[in-house]
């Protein structure tokens, strides 16, 4: 269960691209803000994803994810080349496979192989096509598996990509755009497998070429209730459609706290990390992690490429969960302090003071003229970025 939202230049105060994703996932799943640099291989060599091996690249980009402990996949994350990529868990009427690639890991494959977002469109597609998805999706519930959906945007475009086994269409984002746990893309899509719609027409999915529309035709369900301000879904676009052309960073993090349709979850499924990403031409992307759970009790700390501070972790997988990482403490102190809220009012004042002066210093940084000095951004930033993870450490000793 997730929500993914994105919102181009033409829906933003500053003409940025603003990307955003709640990772829904089981409450007690560490989730890490890990960071991988570029690597050159040979011809020969194989990469082991989580449960497959494939054909390694001969280069890979340089890379931040958050990433559920145990698996080499990844949640949602962004590329140095200004690329961010989250993905949905879906259902449809074609097989669940045993094993295959995770959602996660064609999500990570995507932002280490693709330089824009249509390239990384592209190497997904083909991956998917290759080598298939599945596989279980939780750590302790192998049966647990679900197709998968993906907003892929840069700072010029983005798209929508949803799947069905092997099968997939793609849509171009025109202004602002959100998905969540249904397939969305109503019609035959801007792009699409080839053959899907003869497949879909010899499984009695549909009467004809006329007759098909992806949505309905592989959930096979004659409506979609998807767009209801009381589903997540439809919450996140309506928050999307009415802040158009005046949306940032901020009023995206806002959209990922928000409880009425409970796009930040609480419960068995929580929101276990959180990204929100402004990406623009002038490549002063930043990126903003929580690296911790519930967005709505914690704050988003920035990132720059190319990353030069040790508030991030190897990629994953790991064998086992450190009770030291940021996010354990995060969470063993959260669940003891929602069971006594007397010290709520201080922790949510602390908690915003430092997210907005967080957000007022980046701001700052970015309005100098600084577009020429790469350098000297990202020692600022990295500054901000170790400030913040101190001062994060310090809030959750209060609890």
């Amino acid at each position: 269960m997730c929500d993914t939202l994105v919102a181009l230049g033409n829906s933003t105060r500053n003409g940025s691209v603003i990307f955003g994703k709640n990772s829904d996932r089981p409450s007690n799943e560490v989730q890490l803000v890990t960071h991988s640099p570029s690597k050159s291989y040979s011809k020969q060599e194989r990469v082991r994803c989580t449960y497959i091996t494939i054909p390694q690249a001969r280069k890979t980009s340089e890379i931040f994810l958050s990433q559920p402990w145990w698996m080499w996949g990844a949640e949602m994350g962004a590329n140095e080349h200004g690329v961010v990529i989250g993905n949905e868990a879906v259902y449809s009427q074609e097989e669940l496979n045993e094993t295959g690639l995770l959602g996660m890991d064609l999500l990570r494959l995507g932002l280490e192989r693709g330089t824009s977002a249509q390239e990384a469109l592209k190497i997904i597609c083909e991956l998917l096509s290759a080598h298939g998805q599945g596989g279980g999706c939780a750590y302790d519930d192998p049966n647990w598996t679900y197709h998968n959906s993906f907003i892929i945007a840069d700072a010029k475009e983005a798209f929508v990509l949803e799947t069905a086994g092997r099968w997939w269409v793609a849509e171009i984002v025109k202004t602002v755009r959100s998905i969540s746990n249904n397939l969305s893309i109503r019609g035959k899509g801007d792009f699409r497998s080839e053959g899907i719609i003869q497949h879909a027409i010899n499984k009695g999915y549909c009467k004809d070429d006329e007759d098909f529309d992806f949505a309905l035709t592989f959930t096979g369900r004659s409506y979609l209730n998807d767009r209801s301000p009381f589903s997540r879904g439809g919450k996140s676009r309506q928050l999307l459609e009415v802040n158009k052309s005046s949306i940032t960073q901020s009023k995206m993090m806002s959209f990922l706290r928000d409880h009425n349709a409970g796009i930040c979850m609480h419960g068995a499924f929580e929101s276990t990390g959180s990204q929100v990403s402004e990406i623009n031409l002038k490549n002063t992307h930043i990126h903003w992690f929580t690296g911790s759970t519930l967005p709505c009790l914690s704050n988003f700390k920035p990132y720059i490429f190319p990353n030069d501070n040790k508030n991030v972790l190897k990629p994953g997988p790991y064998k086992n969960i450190n009770r030291q990482w940021f996010w354990s403490k995060h969470d063993a102190k959260i669940n003891r302090f929602k069971e006594n809220s007397t010290n709520l009012v201080a922790y949510m004042n602390k908690l915003n003071k430092i997210e907005k002066e967080t957000i007022q210093q980046v701001d700052a940084i970015l309005s100098l003229d600084l577009v020429n000095n790469s350098n000297k951004i990202q020692v600022l930033l990295n500054k901000i970025n170790s400030s913040v993870w101190k001062a994060s450490e310090e809030l959750i000793e209060m609890l």
